[in-house]
């Protein structure tokens, strides 16, 4: 029997499995279990965790903490159902979600179900990351040298700052390659989670602190219940990246990659559960109803704790942003250089990924609502895609 590793090679002529040699997704199959419990930390934990306590004052007690559990039940579900079908068919690897997706369907209609979900989920999570990255460099910013001290400066300096990173390090070539980078990301994600909800506790409940709905009105009350729920979806999704995060795993008949990879996913979801109950929990309780759409907006004190956490949350989106753009790298790389006959080429490279980070630069820019844009993108694409897609492919 033949290796696992290289499954779509067979029958393919030289320059095919140059080309796979040379995508993002394909190229480097040499990573640890370890590797897939950090990069699926940084895939999932993200802004939408500081927007959970947010999301429990728009849903309540009751219904919050029983959605909470039930969204880390069912993805943690669905998560292994993706790990369990990357190699269900002997002899090849599902590498990208489309693939899995034409497996089921067809190879057309499979195209037309996965991909416009997860261009959405990935473009719209890179242009959140965008908006979060700048907002969090602005309140570090702010913090440290407020007004009159220093010049107020406008969020759309800091979304160009933030951007001006990814111009650089989007250029590294594969998944591998951001190892480090998701590394520190996913300690960062953990570090900020506990800065926020420890200060929140340590605040203890506001003056006249209220669990009450937000809204009088009945109907505004039903619209925030369904945005909350879609931020809850965006703070759960990742799972659109787990099977190329899955395809940098070698695997042999003897050894498949699920094995070292599930055990990287419940390491990972030990540190999902970390982060968001406690912080979901504790910033509800102790601001109520009067909680912002980013708990470290809402805390002020002690100032330089905060600081630090809004410059750990900088740090994570620098990963997060990596993690997502990574498969949209792919899919428009194997695009061009498979349908329009492109020569796989730096240049090419270096053209497609500039031109993606400046796109969701100016979209993030043009549209900076960081709660709108997850209640919406949750709901719209991530919870399709995260919750029930790959039960339908079952």
């Amino acid at each position: 029997m033949g290796s696992h590793n290289q499954p779509q090679n067979d029958g393919k002529t030289a320059e095919e499995k140059a080309i796979d040699d040379w995508l993002p997704i394909s190229s480097s199959r040499n990573a640890k279990w370890w590797y897939s419990a950090f990069h699926n930390v940084t895939a999932m934990v993200g802004a939408g965790v500081l927007g959970l306590p947010y999301a429990m004052s728009e849903l309540g007690w009751g219904p919050g903490v029983t959605i909470l559990i039930l969204s880390w039940i069912i993805t943690l579900y669905t998560l292994w159902q993706m790990v369990e079908m990357h190699e269900m068919v002997p002899g090849k690897r599902f590498d990208r979600y489309h693939e899995l997706g034409q497996h089921a369907f067809g190879e057309k209609l499979g195209l037309w179900i996965v991909v416009p979900q997860q261009i959405v989920v990935e473009v719209s999570t890179c242009i959140v990351y965008m908006v979060t990255g700048g907002r969090s460099l602005k309140k570090f910013h702010d913090i440290v040298c407020p007004p009159p001290k220093c010049q107020d400066i406008k969020l759309t300096y800091f979304i160009m700052i933030f951007a001006s990173v990814h111009f650089v390090i989007s250029h590294l070539p594969n998944f591998h390659s951001l190892s480090l980078i998701s590394l520190s990301a996913a300690i960062m994600s953990l570090s900020y989670s506990t800065i926020a909800w420890v200060s929140s506790v340590k605040k203890g409940q506001i003056e006249e602190v209220s669990y009450a709905p937000r809204e009088t009105a009945t109907s505004a009350n039903v619209f925030n219940f369904f945005n909350a729920l879609g931020d809850v979806g965006f703070a759960f999704a990742g799972h659109n990246v787990v099977l190329e995060i899955q395809a940098t795993i070698p695997s042999t008949p003897e050894k498949p990659s699920k094995k070292p990879m599930w055990k990287g996913v419940m390491l990972a979801y030990l540190v999902v559960a970390l982060c968001y109950f406690p912080v979901a929990l504790c910033g509800y309780y102790t601001f109520g109803n009067k909680v912002d759409d980013n708990i470290l907006v809402t805390l002020q004190k002690p100032s330089w704790l905060i600081a630090t956490a809004n410059l750990f949350v900088v740090i994570h989106v620098v990963g997060s942003y990596q993690v997502y753009a990574m498969p949209v790298f792919d899919m428009a790389e194997t695009f061009l250089v498979k349908k329009l006959r492109f020569k796989p080429s730096t240049a090419l490279r270096f053209t497609t990924r500039t031109l993606y980070v400046g796109l969701t630069m100016f979209i993030g820019i043009a549209i900076p609502f960081f709660g709108g844009l997850m209640g919406f993108f949750g709901g719209f694409a991530l919870a399709p895609t995260t919750y029930y897609v790959s039960i339908e492919v079952i």
